[in-house]
């Protein structure tokens, strides 16, 4: 166990824009020392540099593991590493933050669960928005709607130059739908607290420059236990349409819930990771008529004081991250969490190629 006194060194690897961000979490937050950067490319230099040019670099993730002998790793990596990366680090006696999604198949983040089980290890899934004060009270009004919920999110990014590079990288492991899905899954079973009980998705492969068994743009539909149904669409790609990409929207049979991102919905705004997580206000929605079916109470808005930014919750993950170890906190239900919104991603995904609905045990 990690002392009070004592900083944790962490070894981030992945140094790109979320390892970047967390990476500038270790560096400004007490309780941390950056014991090295790794990546196989040049991002670790151009972060390092934005650090102050300090830290030792490496090309091979072993060579690091073994050459700086962290507390904890960080990974940030394309996700068909992360399994191995994960169990190897708790092998080698660490801890673990990694990014969402926990692995790139089911059995593998199952495996990456049970290692940090077996070690007696921290692991903390990057599910950011579960830090967002915004995203919180989003979750907390929903809860006000009565049952069933209709829930429609999408996030569409219109990418090109150096983002699309990263959205060809990853489709070569994982679609849009399971990539960015995990995470408003993850806020669906949150509302719903029902268990899912079946899937449909469709998608689509709008480029050649993936392979023909990949696909860029896709749909889901989830059915709750409790009647409530979830919608979710993304999209990625220099052909995405920038009309219509933020929708958060909730309701109920007492009304509806909305975030509305005035200037993060503008144009120009799918691609930046700033613009996901941002809220700026929340539009509540009441169903209640008098007599004369006329609306009784006009719609309200919340504009929430806390609105962090995407570095400042990163270092909210992180002071949880950091708060876990020192506190000996037990997160087996976040990573259950994880492994389940990953579960019915993965069936989106399944229903999408084959074109069959799939029921959820």
């Amino acid at each position: 166990m990690i002392l009070n006194k004592k900083n944790l060194r962490v070894l981030v690897v992945g140094c790109g824009n979320m390892g970047a961000s967390h990476a500038t979490a270790y560096h400004t937050l007490e309780g941390f020392e950056i014991c090295g950067l790794v990546s196989t490319g040049n991002s670790k230099v151009v972060l390092n540099d934005r650090l102050g040019g300090h830290y030792p670099l490496f090309n091979n993730y072993e060579e690091a593991l073994k050459a700086t002998s962290p507390d904890a790793v960080c990974i940030s990596t394309y996700p068909d590493t992360h399994e191995k990366f994960a169990v190897q680090a708790m092998e080698n006696g660490c801890h673990v933050f990694i990014e969402k999604p926990l692995a790139d198949s089911l059995q593998g983040a199952q495996r990456v669960v049970d290692a940090a089980q077996k070690f007696g290890k921290k692991l903390l899934v990057g599910y950011i928005l579960r830090y967002h004060p915004s995203w919180q009270k989003f979750i907390e009004l929903s809860s006000e709607l009565g049952k069933p919920l209709v829930m429609r999110m999408n996030l569409n990014q219109q990418s090109q130059g150096a983002k699309w590079v990263v959205h060809r990288n990853l489709m070569k492991s994982l679609s849009p739908i399971v990539d960015c899905g995990v995470h408003y899954i993850d806020v669906m079973c949150q509302m719903t607290r029902s268990k899912p009980v079946q899937v449909n998705a469709i998608g689509a492969r709008l480029t050649t420059d993936i392979s023909e068994d990949a696909y860029n743009y896709g749909q889901l539909q989830i059915r709750f236990e409790d009647g409530s149904i979830g919608w979710y669409e993304s999209g990625w790609g220099p052909m995405m349409s920038e009309t219509a990409f933020f929708i958060k929207d909730v309701i109920g049979p007492k009304g509806a819930v909305s975030i509305v991102a005035k200037d993060a919905a503008g144009t120009g705004k799918s691609a930046s990771i700033a613009a996901h997580t941002k809220t700026e206000s929340i539009k509540v929605h009441y169903a209640a008529l008098d007599d004369q079916d006329r609306f009784i109470k006009q719609d309200s808005w919340i504009d929430l004081t806390d609105e962090p930014d995407h570095q400042e919750l990163c270092n909210r993950e992180q002071r949880y991250f950091l708060k876990s170890i020192l506190e000996d906190i037990d997160l087996t239900n976040p990573s259950n969490d994880a492994i389940n919104s990953l579960r019915i991603a993965f069936a989106c995904d399944e229903s999408v190629k084959t074109g069959q609905t799939v029921l959820l045990s």
